[in-house]
């Protein structure tokens, strides 16, 4: 793989989004598509990485801390080919390869990137990256040989009927050497309608002094970028459709494909099976052979072989299912571990806990964990049966095959083999429920006497 430097522009408003957040930081599948744009990068190593900011530029600083990437401000907005000429700075003594890319395309894939860097390597200088989508609408033209090599590129506005004609649009992605792309970059006027600087452009400009640009094609998905909440949603549709593909093909059953959602960083095993309306959010490594029910929300949770999770049960951060252990309908765990056989079959809250191997979690059992300012924690040894509707108030620990009686707040330790009945005592009084309604039917009979006698 040749060197190169990525540039990433990311100064826009995005006020088609209508929100808050930069529009580069909104998530396909629960990751910023910036966050989608460099992890494609990074896989190629890039010599240097330098993301173009403007608007909200304290959202983009925040997010890119500790990443090794460099940013550079575009202000005022004057056009793309402006906003990469902001990067010659942070790219000063710099001599390769330089892609331009947009953090608002997230996903367009290594490989593709890796062709379109590679396809310099003849005499080539300046390569951009074209797509066949199935409407071409409005997209700016590329007028190409069948080899490749680019004759002219054309604005929509501007092309004529003929060249309307030709599918093959441009992306925008474009890649030049460093003694190159400085002086295209610089060359780039703002004669047009909007009086910007393009970046288009650049390839416009090698063409117009002899130099060789070429094209490198793509899926549309790749390229297809997001300026809005419906498109968002557009590529969230397709990335989702892929990785579920891609769980089926590695062995992964999904009962209802379509309403399975998943997380940017899911790991699914083979021979999973996933019912319908599971959704996967981020961190979540599911081994071989678990069955996860229907409608069960999981993020941040590690399931082991065997294990079974749901219906309707929500794993959060930090909940960790051993080896054929088991939580049913309505069960939540947090930070929390059920060991190997353990189950909690339903209606139960498992927070800061370990759960002992083997252990029975009765219906209607929580861990108190939370004090109202400290969290703490609970211990339930192996083999261990927690009775129904139990209350066990951390920091507290249950030992090996003790007992705890149904109905039970436990605010103290209980001893392996033990078995601890926490209830107040049960008062009868014989008779009391009969003489009761005797006296309440009666109280009932005169009033409705009395009503009709005012009458």
């Amino acid at each position: 793989m040749t060197d190169f430097a990525a540039i990433i522009l990311a100064a826009g408003k995005g006020t088609r989004m209508k929100s808050d957040l930069h529009k580069v930081l909104h998530p396909i599948a629960g990751k910023p598509m910036l966050m989608h744009v460099l992890g494609s990068l990074a896989a190629l190593d890039p010599k240097h990485t330098v993301v173009v900011v403007g608007d909200r530029r304290e959202q983009i600083d925040e997010a890119l801390e500790g990443r090794g990437v460099s940013t550079a401000l575009q202000d005022p907005q004057e056009g793309t080919a402006h906003a990469a000429l902001q990067a010659k700075g942070a790219l000063a003594g710099y001599s390769g390869n330089i892609l331009v890319t947009f953090g608002d395309v997230p996903m367009v894939t290594a490989e593709t990137i890796k062709r379109l860097i590679a396809a310099l390597d003849g005499e080539a200088k300046v390569a951009v990256l074209g797509f066949r989508p199935v409407d071409a609408l409005a997209y700016g033209r590329v007028i190409a040989d069948k080899d490749g090599t680019v004759r002219k590129m054309v604005e929509f506005k501007d092309a004529n009927a003929q060249e309307r004609a030709v599918n093959l649009c441009n992306s925008g992605l474009i890649v030049a050497h460093s003694d190159d792309m400085w002086p295209l970059l610089d060359a780039v006027d703002n004669d047009n309608a909007q009086q910007e600087y393009y970046l288009p452009d650049v390839a416009t400009g090698a063409i117009a002094r002899g130099d060789k640009v070429v094209v490198v094609e793509c899926d549309p998905d790749e390229v297809a970028g997001i300026n809005s909440r419906s498109e968002l949603a557009g590529a969230e549709q397709r990335w989702q459709a892929e990785r579920r593909e891609q769980a089926m093909a590695e062995g992964a059953t999904l009962r209802a494909p379509n309403t399975v959602f998943f997380s940017h960083d899911t790991v699914l095993g083979r021979d999973v099976t996933v019912d319908p309306h599971v959704v996967f959010g981020p961190g979540v490594t599911v081994a071989d052979n678990v069955h996860i029910k229907a409608y069960t929300h999981l993020e941040g949770a590690t399931l082991a072989s065997g294990a079974q999770a749901g219906p309707f049960a929500r794993l959060r951060p930090g909940a960790v299912m051993e080896e054929n252990s088991f939580v049913g309908n309505f069960v939540e765990m947090k930070k929390a571990t059920l060991g190997k056989g353990a189950k909690a079959s339903h209606l139960s809250y498992i927070g800061d806990a370990t759960v002992g191997a083997n252990a029975n979690i009765g219906a209607g059992t929580i861990t108190c964990n939370y004090d109202g300012y400290f969290k703490y924690h609970t211990t339930i040894g192996e083999r261990a049966f927690i009775g129904s509707n139990s209350a066990l108030v951390a920091p507290v620990t249950i030992g090996a095959d003790a007992i705890v009686a149904a109905g039970s707040t436990v605010s103290r330790d209980v001893g392996a083999g033990e078995l601890r009945m926490v209830r107040a005592e049960q008062l009868v009084k014989q008779g009391w429920a009969d003489r009761f309604h005797d006296t309440m039917k009666k109280k009932k009979a005169g009033q409705t006497s009395g009503s009709k006698k005012s009458k």
